[in-house]
């Protein structure tokens, strides 16, 4: 039986991985890792929780002794990295924090992984990262796996400095990895700090929909279940030591996105066309803005297989029909009262 340990597996991605493993991998004993900080929620995974394969541990993965006892514990022959602070803003007002995550946590597994797997013949370490650490597009051209890092945020910096340090320990120390780089994910269980589930929530409320500057950045979008399966089949059939860049192929302005999604809404919640359009409102540009980020994935394509199963309309028709049905979820995470759950049943 591999025992496979996914960190952040309580998180929006996280969650989406943990299950998609839990479920279709019954010989493999999963184990999931997250701090349950603000954006981690262990209420994404109920439907999983009690399956004889899968195991829920808090702890932190900048604590090198808590990381080296469950090594010890739990003989790891699999490290799927999700965990880390990923909101852009809150990397503004408090760089530090991300830099102790993403750089000290993804360092602190890598020795963990590097001193256990003394035999790394059939191990795996599998760092998940973002297309921002490429910076900003200009109106043409894609990010390639071979586009020079150019990071615009500390968050952005501080991922393409864990990237730099995993395949450091690759060339260095001759430790199994791959690196994967993804543009925007959208899908369920969504913290409604991102711009999706956010616009959602606050249409529901008749609240203000915040678009920086003249909402003209572009994005690259992927369905989060798309990016689950994009993730299984690299982590198993991926080259050592490879990148892989993961993309939704659909590129879209904020102000598109939100005009799209309040078409959505209106129709969702019967409301007339063009109501929820009057809710937009256009706030000061956040500092250091990428103005385009568009990946290729056509090695994960042609190499691998893998290519997204939905159009982008059809997934955020899906998205939001899942908000709606599931707006306890939404009323428990912005009020916090999630977290006496944790309390009750995760006091270690």
């Amino acid at each position: 039986m591999k025992k496979i340990l996914i960190t952040g597996g309580a998180g929006f991605i996280g969650s989406h991985v943990v299950r998609r493993f839990v479920k279709n991998y019954s010989d493999y004993q999963i184990y999931n890792l997250d701090k349950l900080t603000y954006a981690g929620n262990l209420e994404n995974l109920r439907d999983i929780e009690d399956a004889p394969n899968y195991t829920f541990i808090k702890g932190d993965i900048c604590d090198a002794g808590f990381i080296q006892q469950i090594f010890v514990q739990y003989q790891f022959d699999g490290v799927i990295h999700l965990a880390a602070e990923s909101h852009v803003d809150r990397s503004i007002t408090n760089p530090m924090a991300f830099v102790e995550t993403n750089v000290i946590g993804t360092v602190t597994l890598l020795n963990a992984a590097n001193h256990f797997w003394k035999d790394k013949t059939d191990k795996r370490f599998y760092h998940v990262s973002t297309d921002e650490v490429y910076g900003s597009l200009g109106e043409e051209g894609f990010f390639l796996e071979t586009t020079s890092y150019d990071p615009k945020s500390p968050y952005s910096a501080s991922k393409a400095s864990s990237d730099h340090f995993v395949r450091a320990y690759h060339n260095t120390y001759s430790l199994p990895i791959v690196v994967s780089n993804c543009s925007n994910n959208y899908g369920s269980f969504h913290f409604p700090e991102k711009l999706i589930p956010l616009v959602i929530n606050n249409i529901q409320q008749n609240k203000p929909l915040p678009i920086y500057g003249k909402g003209e950045n572009i994005r690259d979008w992927l369905f989060v279940e798309d990016h689950a399966r994009a993730i299984d089949v690299i982590f198993h059939k991926g080259k050592d030591g490879d990148t892989y860049n993961i993309g939704g192929f659909n590129e879209w302005t904020n102000i598109d996105l939100v005009k799209l999604l309040c078409k959505i809404m209106d129709e969702k919640l019967g409301r007339d066309p063009g109501t929820s359009e009057k809710l937009i409102t256009y706030v000061k540009d956040r500092a250091g803005h990428d103005m385009r980020y568009a990946i290729d994935a056509t090695k994960l394509k042609n190499e691998l297989g893998w290519e997204p199963s939905l159009q982008f309309e059809e997934g955020l028709e899906k998205t939001v029909d899942w908000y709606l049905a599931n707006q306890k979820w939404m009323n428990d995470i912005t009020s916090g009262d999630y977290q006496n759950y944790y309390k009750e049943h995760y006091q270690a």
